[in-house]
C-alpha cells in the first residue's frame, strides 16, 4: 500500500470502484481487527487538527476587560500618585486575586466544553471481517468500508461502492445549497469538487438513500481537513445572562462613580475635608461598592451546571441552553426509544386466517408462536403452536426479515440490534419462528431496493424467492392504499378496507405500533426499482403490532413535568390510537384525542393555535409537522422543547428554544441543530436538565442577593460618614479585604447548593424577566441597610461607649460586616422559603465550609500583628465578639422574619423566579 504522507493526491473519483478498493489495499468484507489497529498506528486518528485555543496570557489578560476593574485599577494609580502606597498595593493584590479566579474558572469552562464535544464525536456503521460494527469515526482508517444511510454525516472521504438513490448535502465544502445525487461511476479526472459524483466526503450529510463506501482519505487529508479554517472555533462562553450582567456592570459603575463623587465635593464643599482625604474617601467608596467577584462567580456556577448536566447525560452544546432550561413551558417529545425502551417485540401477527401472538420482550430471541385465544383483550399468549401448520405465517416472518436492513448480534452476553429497532423486532420474530437471518437473506438474495424515506412511508425490496418477487413493509394505511387484494392460506381475495381497519385499529388500542407487509410477483420487473413498481399491484400478507414499553423513568418525568407546569406532548409516526394508549400509560393531561399529522396539514395556522393548548398527543406526525407545532406553541407564549433524531427535524430543532438530539439514534444532521443532547435518549433526562438549569439560575440570583448586600452595606457606611463628617467605619483597604474574603468564601459557597425542594413545583420563569426583580432589588436594599445599622453600630458602641481607639472600632466595625454577611448566607440558601430548621441551617455543607473559612481568615485578620498593621485593625475582646455574634444572629432572624411576612401578605408562588404571562400560564 502506497505511503500517503507525502503531497501527492489521488484522483479517487476517476478510478473505478474495484481499482481504488485495490490502491487502499482492501476488500468487501472490511479489514480485519488487527489490519484496522496497524493503520490507525500508521495513519493516526480520523479527526481533524483542534483549533487553537487561547493561550493563558491572553486569557488572563482579558480578565481586566471589565469596566469595575478598570475603575478600580484608576483607583490604585490615583492612591499611588497620592503617596498612598499601600492602599494601591492591596487595591492591585485584590484585583488580580479576583482576575485570577475569573482565569482559572474560565479555563475549566473551556475544558468542560472541549470534553463535550468528544462526547458528540460522530460513530461509523462499519464492516470489519465481514461483520457489521458501530465504531467511533475517530477510528476510521483508509480501507475501511463505511455503510451509509439517510441521516448519517459521512465520517471519512469515501470512495463509493454501492449508491441507491443517495443524495447528500455539501454546502459546507462547495457552496452548493441543494442536496447533489451520487453514484458510483468514475467521472473525469479534472472534475470540480462538487462534480465528484462518485465521492463523498467528510463533514457532509446524506439526506436521502443507502450507500457503502470505501475509506481513501482520512483526518487532515480530507477535503475538510484542507479547509479546515471553515469550521467553527471553540463555544464562545459569553452568554445573555453574562452580558445582562455586563450591562448591570455599567450601570452600577456610573452610579457608583457618580456617589463617590458627589459625596466628595459634598465632603470638601460643607466639611470643609481636605481634597486629598476626601478623594481617599471617594476611592474607599468605590472600591467598597464594586462586586468584584461577581462575574467570575456567575460563569463559575454555569460552568458547574453544565458539568453536571453532561454527568445526567444531557450534554449541553451551547451555554445560553442552561438559562432558557429553566423558562421551558412545553416539551415536544418523540414517542420510540424518548418514553419508551426502544427496545421494539413483536407481540401480535395478524394474519386473513386469524390472530397469532409471540411470547417474549426485547431483542433476545427468545419465545414461542401462539394462536391467539378468543378473548382478545386477554393478556394470555394462547395455544402454543408449529410453524410447519401455518405455512403463511412462515412466509410472513421469512418476508419480515429479508425486506429489511436490521441484523441481530450478541455482544457482550446482550442480544443488540445494529438497525433500526422496528426493523430489528421482525428479524427477532423470524428468529422466534427458527428462521436464521444470515441464511435465509444468502438463499434469497436482495437485487435492489427502496429504502424507506419518511415522505414514502414504506421500503421495498426486490429478491430471489419463488422467482422474483418485490416485497414491501411499511405503515398499515398507507400499504392498505396501495393494496387491492389479500393473501390468504385458499390464495388470493378481495381486501375488505373496513375489516382490515378494524384490525388496525384493534391492535392499536392495546399500544402496539402496527406495520404492514406486502408483496407482488416481480419477475416484469427489469433495471432499478421505482416508486410505481412498489406502488400498484401489490397483495396484503397481514399486520404486525409491535410493543415498545414505556420507560418506567418516563412515567416519573412525566409526573414531574405536570407537577412543574411543563406540558409533555406526544409528536409520534405511530398510529392514533397506539399513541393514546401509550400516552394514557405515561401519565399525559389530554388523551382524550389525538390530532394527526393530516389533520395538521389541513389546518390554518390560527387554526392550529386554537388547539395547541389542548391537544397532548399528534400521531402520524411526519418532521415537517414538528416546526408548524413548534410555531403554533410559540405563538401562545409557551417556550418549548422538542425533540428530534432526523435530518427533517433540523428545522423544528432550531426554530424551538431548546433544540433536543437524541444522542445514541439521533443522525449527526439533528446534533449539529440541537442545543442539547440526550446522551441516554431518555426523556427523563430532559426533565433532569430541566431541574437542573431552574437551579443553576436559581443559584445564580441567590449570589447576586447575596454579594450585592455587602457591597452595598459597606459603601452606604462610607457615604454616611463622609456626609455626616465623621470617621469612616471602615478604610478602602479594609474594604477590599472584606470584598476579597467574601467573594473567595462566601460568595462561591452558592453556586454548589442543592435544588430547592419545591423547585419542580415552581411555573416555569419567564424568559425576558429581569435578573433583579423588584422583589430581590428590594431584599438587596433591606439586607444592605441592616449591614450598615450593624456597622454604624459596632463602630459607635467602640468608640463611644467603650472608649475604644478608632483601630478596634474599625475591627469590630469589619468583623460585624463579614460575620453578618456569613448570617445572610444562610438566609440566601432560600430566596423565600425558611431556613429556620435544621435542615435550613446546617444543610448545605459547601455554606459551613465557606463559614468556616472567612472565620479563621477573619481570626488572623483580627489578631496576627502583621495583619494588623497592615488593615489598621487591633485584636478584639470575647465581649465584641459575643455582641459581634448576637449582632449576625439577629440579623439572620430579622431576615427571616421578612420572608415570613413576605409569604403571608403574596404566597410563595408570587415571588418565585420567573411568573408567566397570560399566555404562557395557559399553555401550562
Amino acid at each position: 500500500m502506497p505511503d500517503r504522507q507525502d503531497d501527492s493526491r489521488t484522483a479517487w473519483h476517476a478510478l473505478p470502484p474495484d481499482e481504488a478498493l485495490e490502491k487502499v489495499d482492501g476488500n468487501r468484507d472490511g479489514l480485519s481487527d488487527d489490519e484496522a489497529k496497524s493503520r490507525l498506528e500508521r495513519y493516526g486518528p480520523n479527526q481533524l487538527k483542534q483549533e487553537e485555543g487561547r493561550p493563558w496570557w491572553r486569557r488572563l489578560l482579558e480578565q481586566f476587560n471589565n469596566i469595575l476593574m478598570i475603575i478600580l485599577l484608576v483607583a490604585a494609580v490615583a492612591s499611588l500618585a497620592l503617596g498612598h502606597m499601600l492602599d494601591a498595593l492591596a487595591i492591585v493584590g485584590v484585583v488580580i486575586i479576583i482576575a485570577l479566579i475569573g482565569f482559572i474558572q474560565e479555563g475549566k469552562a473551556e475544558q468542560a466544553l472541549e470534553s463535550i464535544r468528544n462526547m458528540l464525536s460522530p460513530q461509523a456503521s462499519v464492516l470489519r471481517g465481514g461483520k457489521r460494527q458501530t465504531i467511533d469515526a475517530e477510528e476510521l482508517v483508509p480501507g475501511d468500508i463505511v455503510m451509509l444511510e439517510s441521516g448519517d454525516r459521512v465520517p471519512a472521504d469515501l470512495r463509493l461502492l454501492e449508491a441507491k438513490r443517495l443524495r447528500t448535502e455539501e454546502a459546507a465544502l462547495t457552496g452548493e445549497s441543494t442536496p447533489v445525487d451520487k453514484q458510483t461511476d468514475a467521472v473525469e479526472e479534472d472534475a470540480e469538487l462538487g462534480d465528484r459524483s462518485a465521492m463523498v466526503y467528510a463533514s457532509t450529510i446524506v439526506v436521502q438513500g443507502t450507500a457503502q463506501g470505501v475509506v481513501v482519505e482520512t483526518g487532515t487529508r480530507t477535503e475538510i481537513g484542507r479547509i479546515s479554517e471553515m469550521l467553527r472555533g471553540v463555544e464562545q462562553l459569553k452568554t445573555p445572562l453574562l452580558q445582562q450582567l455586563d450591562r448591570a456592570g455599567r450601570v452600577l459603575a456610573i452610579f457608583i462613580l457618580a456617589a463617590a463623587a458627589l459625596t466628595a465635593a459634598i465632603g470638601v464643599v460643607l466639611h470643609g475635608e481636605p481634597i486629598s482625604a476626601m478623594f481617599m474617601a471617594a476611592v474607599g467608596l468605590a472600591v467598597a461598592a464594586i462586586p468584584e467577584g461577581l462575574p467570575a462567580i456567575v460563569t463559575i456556577t454555569l460552568a458547574l451546571g453544565v458539568q453536571v448536566m453532561a454527568k445526567r447525560n444531557a450534554i449541553i452544546r451551547r451555554l445560553p441552553a442552561v438559562e432558557t432550561l429553566g423558562s421551558i413551558s412545553t416539551i415536544f417529545s418523540d414517542k420510540t426509544g424518548t418514553l419508551t425502551r426502544n427496545e421494539m417485540t413483536a407481540q401480535a401477527i395478524w394474519l386473513p386466517e386469524g390472530e397469532f401472538r409471540l411470547s417474549g420482550i426485547g431483542f433476545a430471541p427468545e419465545g414461542k408462536l401462539h394462536l391467539a385465544p378468543e378473548d382478545r383483550e386477554s393478556d394470555e399468549h394462547g395455544e402454543e403452536i408449529s410453524l410447519d401448520d401455518y405455512p403463511a405465517l412462515a412466509h410472513f416472518l421469512k418476508v419480515g426479515v429479508l425486506c429489511n436492513d436490521a441484523e441481530l448480534a450478541q455482544e457482550d452476553e446482550r442480544w443488540t440490534i445494529h438497525g433500526d429497532p422496528t426493523e430489528g423486532a421482525l428479524v427477532v420474530a423470524g428468529a422466534k419462528g427458527g428462521f436464521d437471518t444470515g441464511e435465509l437473506r444468502d438463499e434469497h438474495p436482495r437485487q435492489d431496493a427502496i429504502p424507506f424515506e419518511s415522505e414514502r412511508k414504506y421500503m421495498a425490496t426486490l429478491n430471489e424467492l419463488e422467482g422474483k418477487r418485490l416485497l414491501v413493509k411499511g405503515a398499515p394505511d398507507r400499504l392498505l392504499e396501495m393494496c387491492h387484494k389479500v393473501r390468504g392460506a385458499d390464495g388470493d381475495s378481495d381486501l375488505d378496507q373496513q375489516e382490515w381497519e378494524d384490525r388496525i385499529h384493534d391492535l392499536s388500542s392495546r399500544g402496539l405500533r402496527v406495520l404492514a407487509l406486502a408483496e407482488k410477483e416481480a419477475d416484469d420487473i427489469s433495471g432499478e426499482l421505482s416508486d410505481e413498481d412498489a406502488e400498484q399491484g401489490l397483495v396484503l400478507l397481514g399486520l404486525v403490532g409491535l410493543l415498545d414499553p414505556p420507560r418506567e423513568a418516563a412515567i416519573e418525568a412525566v409526573k414531574q413535568c405536570l407537577e412543574a407546569g411543563i406540558r409533555p406532548v406526544m409528536v409520534t409516526g405511530d398510529h392514533g390510537v397506539t399513541a393514546k394508549a401509550i400516552a394514557e400509560q405515561l401519565g399525559f393531561a389530554h388523551t382524550d384525542r389525538a390530532l394527526t399529522g393530516r389533520e395538521v396539514e389541513e389546518m390554518s395556522d390560527e387554526q392550529l393555535e386554537e388547539c395547541i393548548l389542548e391537544i397532548d398527543v399528534f400521531a402520524r406526525a411526519a418532521p415537517e409537522h414538528k416546526l408548524r407545532l413548534v410555531k403554533a406553541m410559540q405563538a401562545k407564549g409557551g417556550i418549548c422543547a422538542m425533540t428530534g433524531d432526523g435530518v427533517n427535524d433540523g428545522p423544528a430543532l432550531k426554530r424551538a428554544d431548546v433544540g433536543v438530539a437524541m444522542g445514541i439514534q439521533g443522525t449527526e444532521a439533528a446534533k449539529e441543530a440541537a442545543e442539547m443532547v440526550l446522551a441516554d435518549d431518555n426523556f427523563a433526562t430532559i426533565v433532569g436538565a430541566i431541574e437542573e438549569g431552574r437551579k443553576v439560575y436559581d443559584n445564580i440570583r441567590k449570589t447576586v442577593t447575596f454579594i450585592l448586600p455587602t457591597n452595598g452595606g459597606q459603601g452606604l457606611a462610607i457615604m454616611l460618614a463622609v456626609l455626616a463628617g465623621t470617621l469612616l467605619p471602615v478604610t478602602p483597604l479594609q474594604a477590599l479585604w472584606v470584598n476579597m474574603v467574601v467573594a473567595v468564601t462566601l460568595g462561591l459557597a452558592l453556586a454548589f447548593e442543592r435544588a430547592e425542594d419545591d423547585i419542580m413545583q415552581r411555573q416555569p420563569r419567564d424568559p425576558s424577566a429581569a435578573l433583579l426583580d423588584l422583589f430581590l432589588l428590594w431584599r438587596v436594599v433591606f439586607v444592605s441597610i441592616l449591614l450598615l445599622i450593624g456597622v454604624f453600630g459596632m463602630f459607635s458602641w467602640i468608640l463611644q461607649v467603650q472608649g475604644g481607639s478608632e483601630e478596634l472600632a474599625r475591627s469590630g466595625a469589619v468583623n460585624m460586616l463579614v460575620m453578618g454577611s456569613a448570617a445572610y448566607l444562610i438566609n440566601s440558601r432560600f430566596l423565600v422559603n425558611s431556613t429556620l430548621s435544621l435542615h435550613g441551617i446546617f444543610g448545605s455543607r459547601p455554606v459551613w465550609i465557606a463559614i468556616g473559612l472567612v472565620v479563621l481568615l477573619q481570626l488572623g485578620w483580627t489578631y496576627i500583628p502583621f495583619m494588623q498593621t497592615v488593615f489598621g485593625s487591633a485584636a478584639l475582646s470575647p465581649i465584641h465578639w459575643m455582641v459581634i455574634l448576637a449582632g449576625s444572629v439577629v440579623l439572620y432572624l430579622v431576615v427571616e422574619l421578612e420572608k415570613f411576612i413576605l409569604r403571608k401578605r403574596e404566597g410563595s408562588d408570587a415571588t418565585h423566579s420567573g411568573r408567566h404571562d397570560e399566555a404562557t400560564t395557559s399553555a401550562n
